[in-house]
Parts: C-alpha cells; sequence; structure tokens
C-alpha cells in the first residue's frame, strides 16, 4: 500500500516529483526538547539550516550548536510564529505544551496547543510551506477488530484521551489544507520514543536501572511499542523528500519490549540477580505495519530489542559517570 500517492489525485501523482535535492531552511518547533533536539542534529547533518522555535525557559546549549537561527518564544504567539516561517522552505512541527495539558484549564489547552498549531498549518499553506507533524500513536485507543491486529494508517482515530484527540484532530485538518490548498504533509505517529535525553532522568530506562542497582528487584507490568529517537529523525528528515503534492501517515514503532524485558536487560548489564516479575504477556495484541513506512521512507526501524539494551548500556554509563547510579548492592 503506497501511504502517499494512493491519496493523492491522478492528476498529482502522474507529475510528482522529488520536492527538494538541496539543503533546506526549515523551521522547527520544539527544537530544544527530546525529540525536536534530535531532529535538529539530523537535519543541521543532511545539510539542512534549522531556524528553531525555543522557549526563554528551555536548556540549549544540546542544541544551538546545529540551529542557524533560534527563535525564543512559544508558538502560540502570532509574532513568534511570524518570524519562525519567514524565510523557510518546509515546517516540522513538534512542540506541545505539556504543562497546560497536564495542569491547568482545557479552555487554555485548546488555545495553546490546538488553536495556536492550527494557525501556524495556515501560515505555512499561505506560503506553501510541506509540512511534517510529529503526532502519536496515542490517535488509537479503541482499535478495531476488522483489522486483525495489522494496523495501517486507514485504521480511524478513536484516541482515549485529551493528547490523542489534539494529535488527531490536527491530523484531520492537515487533510483538509491538503485537499483545499494542496498542502503536501506527512504525520508521524512514534511511539514510546527511547534515547539519551538532554535530561538524563527523563529517559526511559532510568528508573529501571535505579531500581535494578539498589534493590535487585523490579516490578511494572504490562509494556509497550518503542522506537529510537534517532529513527524519528530519520523518518522526519525522509518526509522531507516526498513528492510535491503528496500526503501521509505513517507509525514509528520498532518493537514491543515488556517492562520486564527492560528489566532483565537492565539487570544483565549491571550483572546483578535481580527479580524481575515476567507474567505480562510477550506480545501485544496490535502491531502496526511497517510496509508503507520502508517502501516510501526508506526507514527500517529494525533495532529491536538490541536496540534497547544499546540505549539502556550508553545510559548506564551516563548515569554512572555523572553519579546518579548507586553502586550494586551486592
Amino acid at each position: 500500500m503506497s501511504g502517499w500517492h494512493c491519496r493523492s489525485s491522478p492528476s498529482r501523482s502522474k507529475a510528482a516529483t522529488p520536492r527538494y535535492s538541496r539543503g533546506m531552511r526549515i523551521a522547527l518547533t520544539g527544537a530544544s526538547g527530546f525529540i525536536g533536539a534530535a531532529i535538529c542534529r539530523r537535519l543541521h547533518q543532511d545539510g539542512h539550516l534549522v531556524q528553531g522555535l525555543v522557549r526563554e525557559s528551555s536548556r540549549r546549549d544540546h542544541v544551538d550548536p546545529f540551529m542557524d537561527r533560534a527563535i525564543v518564544g512559544t508558538h502560540d504567539s502570532k509574532e513568534n510564529m511570524s518570524d519562525l516561517i519567514e524565510g523557510a522552505e518546509a515546517l516540522v512541527h513538534n512542540s506541545v505544551d505539556w504543562k497546560v495539558l497536564k495542569n491547568e484549564s482545557f479552555d487554555k489547552h485548546l488555545q495553546t496547543n490546538l488553536v495556536a498549531s492550527l494557525q501556524l498549518f495556515e501560515l505555512a499553506a499561505e506560503a506553501g510551506l510541506p509540512i511534517v507533524y510529529i503526532s502519536s500513536v496515542a490517535v488509537h485507543h479503541h482499535m478495531s477488530d476488522r483489522w486483525n491486529g495489522q494496523v495501517d494508517d486507514l485504521h480511524p482515530t478513536r484516541p482515549g484521551n485529551y493528547y490523542g484527540a489534539l494529535k488527531a484532530s490536527l491530523e484531520a485538518h492537515l487533510w483538509a489544507l491538503h485537499t483545499s490548498r494542496d498542502l503536501t504533509f506527512a504525520s508521524l505517529r512514534p511511539a514510546a520514543v527511547y534515547g539519551l535525553d538532554p535530561h538524563i532522568k527523563r529517559s526511559i530506562g532510568f528508573p529501571i536501572l535505579r531500581d535494578i542497582a539498589s534493590k535487585q528487584s523490579y516490578e511494572r507490568a504490562g509494556g509497550g511499542k518503542f522506537i529510537h529517537v534517532d529513527d524519528v529523525a530519520a523518518c522526519v528528515a525522509a518526509c522531507l523528500k516526498r513528492p510535491r503534492g503528496s500526503a501521509g501517515i505513517y507509525h514509528l514503532a520498532d518493537c514491543y519490549a515488556r517492562w520486564a524485558d527492560w528489566g532483565l536487560i537492565s539487570a544483565g548489564l549491571l550483572g546483578v540477580e535481580a527479580t524481575v516479575d515476567q507474567n505480562s504477556p510477550t506480545s501485544s495484541k496490535n502491531t502496526f505495519t511497517k510496509e508503507a513506512l520502508v517502501q516510501e521512507l526508506g526507514v527500517p526501524l529494525d533495532r529491536g530489542h538490541e536496540g534497547i539494551r544499546q540505549h539502556l548500556e550508553t545510559l548506564m554509563h551516563a548515569m554512572q559517570e555523572q553519579d546518579l547510579l548507586a553502586p550494586v548492592q551486592g
């Protein structure tokens, strides 16, 4: 299945040519965050110039070397939006105001996260910029049995929380702009994203390594689908090469892992015999298909559990270097 071409009109598909073959000036929201910084590094590596939107309170030392220009502010400021879009040839929208989503009023969340994003999309569409949107698998909660556990981009979005509803709503508006304004866009739906976060304590695996080292035990039921942050960034870079007039949705999920798997890998790296609750199922009921992702973006997503092991090893050494990992209790 061709996630881009099957939804473009025949005339667009026939005339489709790669949009760019050179470095671009790319506007990026949420540039200093965990995912945003990885995107910024990858785009810089690929020869693009990044003008990134960063909050005044954000740490920037890890991302400044990869930005050509920083716009300090928020994406709900019309002035900041205009500054961000000025001179850009593409937009990558990655930012979410988690504070208002979690701790403040619903109305504030709508204005800051939903309305402001729609206004940003309108500006980009008016300027003729392609958009890469960082969505989430959270657009899904109530999964249909009609897909027989093999979920592709045609599965309806039926979220189970405000975050998923936000992502699904913005995707719907991107489709509307694609139809009415010929907007070129891609929406990427990452599962749980792992990797070394600039704020190391936020890294997936941090509390697991700490618990294994101090308690020699780990108990957390369930698991989830995971993807490395560098693979998210690789998919963003690949989306920028898609044909003019194209549109598509991609689920980004490398592998399923139980929290018990994370615990067992951590115990092995730390060299301890740990008690880990392994009662949860070893596979998930639903799987996101990868065919369109591989065929159209060329990103295989095949790190598997070995990728998780490598991440935990890197994280373990970083924690030890910063004295954040207690000596193993013997």
